[in-house]
């Protein structure tokens, strides 16, 4: 409907979000969303866990959340705020970029005859936990004033949403933490939150990230230095998301072991928030960014 307003249309709902953008004040429709639970496929229905929220909100507030959102991106950019690490929704980058940063690594381990050892890391509730205060923080420090730090603080007060199934509505619910469901801004507000993780990687590591998908791996031809530097980079990883209100799943966060003789050679052992992972938690195959990887480092979609 938007794409066919009339230029006279066009020029009043720009005179709104010059108003709204001018003032600083965030129109409470723009608060709301309906939220309907969409079924994980191949999951058990019965299981409320097994649903993903998909947020429907105002078009008119998404239509200026994009153009917020572009310029966003583009001081962020021209900045160099955003870590060389993160590939997530980002220009000129993919999840290619990461699977090829893996891959290389592996190869040139198997080249020098080096274990390597690849962590995979997964945030429980990631957007859901992220640290609003936080993302403010983080915009001053990056050099944001005015108008757009007030726009994404006003962005983040307290969301109402109701639950749709069917034709049925549930009563109102009160989200007071992490990034909005539904909102433009979401995404990139988060990649600037998790953005000083990659921070904590000693140079020795390596390590990639797409949006909330974290990845970090070492290779050494000894397996007590992989072992080492991995749990080194670990407690600062644990501490940072300590810090900023995230939370790593010691169930479902995955090691894997690349080596020409891996059977000669004992899998590391790892330490998650004060926790001794066991010898499980290395896998012979791992869905990493949309691709099933396995020791033979065959993908698989």
């Amino acid at each position: 409907m938007l794409k066919h307003l009339n230029s006279n249309s066009l020029q009043t709902l720009l005179k709104l979000y010059n108003r709204i953008w001018n003032e600083k004040v965030f129109p409470t429709s723009c608060q709301r969303a309906i939220v309907i639970p969409i079924a994980k496929p191949g999951k058990d229905p019965h299981d409320v866990g097994n649903y993903r929220p998909i947020a429907l909100t105002s078009c008119l507030c998404k239509l200026m959340e994009r153009m917020v959102n572009a310029r966003l991106v583009y001081c962020l950019e021209e900045k160099g705020a955003l870590s060389p690490f993160q590939s997530g929704f980002r220009h000129h980058r993919s999840t290619v970029d990461n699977i090829l940063l893996l891959e290389t690594c592996i190869r040139e381990a198997f080249v020098r005859n080096q274990h390597l050892v690849s962590i995979f890391f997964d945030m429980e509730k990631a957007y859901d936990r992220t640290w609003r205060y936080g993302i403010l923080k983080d915009l001053y420090q990056v050099g944001f004033r005015g108008n757009l730090p007030a726009f994404i603080q006003n962005l983040l007060k307290t969301r109402v949403f109701q639950v749709r199934v069917g034709s049925t509505l549930s009563r109102d619910f009160y989200q007071r933490e992490g990034v909005p469901q539904g909102s433009v801004l979401s995404v990139v507000l988060f990649i600037l939150k998790i953005n000083d993780i990659a921070r904590q990687l000693p140079p020795t590591l390596k390590g990639s990230l797409f949006v909330d998908d974290f990845q970090i791996s070492c290779a050494s031809a000894n397996m007590s230095t992989v072992e080492r530097q991995l749990q080194i980079a670990i407690r600062k990883i644990s501490d940072w998301t300590n810090n900023n209100g995230l939370v790593i799943s010691n169930q479902k966060t995955i090691g894997m072991h690349f080596c020409r003789k891996r059977g000669l050679h004992p899998d590391p052992e790892i330490t998650l928030n004060g926790v001794a992972l066991p010898r499980s938690f290395i896998s012979s195959c791992i869905r990493y960014i949309y691709l099933s990887l396995n020791l033979q480092m065959t993908f698989h979609t």
